[in-house]
């Protein structure tokens, strides 16, 4: 089964995942050192921290990873792939790997992987850039690290 990812508003979360948040803010700023001390300072269980500690990101953290996978699908036309990669380096992120899958129907799966570590922009600029290339019918973050 292929993971999902949405992105939802916080006043809709339930309020385990909120706090699973925050705690791990307080571990990531060295605020507290252990899990208990930052699950006791949010009232949280430390199984409910567990449980969703590696589900739930904030948005901003994306624009501060290194590595970042992107998928997209491509019209099969010429010229789409070098626009995209073109956009890439516009935005001064470095591609890393190229995966592309063989057109079916007309389009192409591409998988990037890009190092973002020199991007001054947001990150989610760049991504819009993406979507905004005519031929490109989806752009996805599948994985970051």
């Amino acid at each position: 089964m292929s993971e999902r990812y949405y992105l939802v508003r916080e006043d809709i979360l339930p309020e385990a995942v909120v706090k699973t948040v925050k705690a791990k803010q307080l571990l990531a700023a060295g605020e507290v050192k252990t899990v208990h001390e930052a699950a006791e300072r949010v009232d949280l269980s430390r199984s409910a921290f567990y449980k969703y500690k590696d589900g739930i990101f904030p948005l901003n953290q994306l624009e501060r990873e290194r590595i970042v996978t992107i998928s997209l699908d491509l019209d099969h036309r010429s010229g789409i792939l070098s626009k995209v990669l073109g956009s890439v380096a516009n935005y001064e992120g470095n591609v890393l790997t190229i995966h592309q899958t063989i057109p079916l129907q007309g389009i192409a799966n591409v998988v990037l992987s890009v190092e973002t570590s020199l991007i001054a922009e947001p990150f989610g600029q760049m991504l819009d850039a993406l979507r905004e290339i005519p031929g490109v019918k989806r752009v996805m973050v599948i994985g970051q690290g």
